[in-house]
């Protein structure tokens, strides 16, 4: 399919549920469609309208996933004073 090459294409919702997912090697028949309508392309499907990934897709997939990946929350303490702070 090569995600990559039709990524831009893509909507903001189908590129999310991509990366919110890095590791689905079938797309869901619908998910399959949504990207065939969003991009125009026709994908090889199975029996049940899902399309395989290829291991291109999925590196690109992948990839994308932990560039939007949002580092985790500072954690602050309840005290007065945090640690390091001389107040």
């Amino acid at each position: 399919m090569k995600i990559k090459d039709h990524w831009d294409r893509l909507s903001p919702a189908t590129q999310r549920w991509l990366t919110d997912n890095p590791g689905c090697l079938i797309l869901p028949r619908t998910m399959t469609e949504e990207i065939c309508q969003e991009t125009g392309v026709r994908v090889d499907r199975d029996e049940h309208g899902q399309a395989i990934l290829s291991q291109e897709d999925l590196d690109f997939i992948r990839a994308k996933a932990e560039k939007t990946q949002t580092p985790p929350p500072e954690h602050r303490l309840f005290d007065a004073t945090q640690p390091g702070e001389n107040t």
